[in-house]
């Protein structure tokens, strides 16, 4: 049908009808899970929608900001540092944040990022130029929660939560380096000679013990041996004390007849020259048995 035999009536409700539809399309908004729409009326902020099906008045109200609120990280930053000792270190650190108050984020700061990469390198800086080299190698857990309580505090009113801040790593400079490997190195060296000299204070001393071990069993062994003899005497001198002159005979001419079996006894055959004296001796303790018995 031609355009000039339409009725105006259905031009007119076409028209409203697209009037409709284009008014609901702008009216009803739908904010993805991790987004936040920030609303201008009349360029002023009015609202925030959250995720979800959302209604703002059409014509009147636009979506000025689309907004992440998923967590991000910047990029490693390094930058260069001096320690209270003036030694020249390099910081890499990392950073994760996300958006929490999307209507700080857009209108109290410009670059987000930025803003966070730059405040990061002044604090780093910072408690770096009050610690020695050796405390930043050894207290780098003090120094990273250091550094996020200072970074939470900054950036509060940028809208943001700051999830996580570590420092990643402190590079030296090459002549740095190697100060400190010859310094390890001569620590190391120092610390074997240290090494040696105890082992062998150990070895003297252990072999002082073995040699006081010694005498003290050489001498407890002299006691024991001292000790039997004196008893062997006690005894003699109690049997001639009791028994007279006659029991001590005795007991030497045992001893004598005892010393002759165990020569006899020997293996092979053998002679065995006697003097006169002792043959008397042997008859007489041969005779001493004999009444014994």
């Amino acid at each position: 049908m031609p355009l000039d035999q339409i009725p105006p009536a259905t031009i007119l409700f076409g028209l409203f009808a697209l009037l409709i539809i284009v008014t609901v399309l702008k009216a009803v908004k739908i904010v993805p899970q991790s987004e936040q729409f920030v609303v201008e009326r009349f360029g002023r902020l009015h609202a925030v929608l959250a995720p979800g099906i959302n209604l703002i008045v059409p014509f009147l109200d636009r979506v000025a900001h689309k907004i992440s609120i998923l967590e991000r990280q910047l990029p490693t930053m390094t930058q260069d540092a001096i320690t209270q000792d003036n030694v020249l270190v390099q910081v890499d650190t990392s950073v994760f944040y996300r958006i929490i108050e999307p209507e700080k984020t857009v209108y109290r700061i410009r670059d987000i990022d930025a803003a966070i990469s730059t405040t990061v390198a002044g604090i780093v800086r910072s408690e770096i130029g009050k610690m020695e080299l050796d405390q930043v190698q050894s207290n780098r857990s003090t120094l990273t929660q250091t550094i996020k309580e200072q970074i939470f505090a900054v950036v509060d009113d940028w809208g943001i939560e700051v999830t996580r801040a570590e420092l990643l790593d402190v590079n030296l400079d090459a002549a740095t380096r190697a100060a400190m490997l010859q310094q390890l190195n001569a620590e190391r060296a120092r610390r074997a000679q240290v090494t040696e000299a105890e082992g062998k204070k150990r070895a003297v001393e252990l072999a002082a013990d073995a040699e006081l071990y010694a005498s003290e069993q050489s001498a407890k062994a002299r006691r024991i041996l001292a000790d039997a003899e004196a008893y062997a005497t006690g005894v003699v001198a109690q049997a001639i004390a009791e028994h007279g002159i006659e029991s001590a005979q005795y007991q030497v001419a045992l001893k004598q007849v005892e010393a002759l079996n165990a020569l006899g006894a020997g293996e092979g055959k053998q002679t065995i020259v006697v003097p006169a004296q002792a043959l008397e001796a042997f008859g007489n303790a041969f005779q001493m048995l004999k009444g014994r018995s």
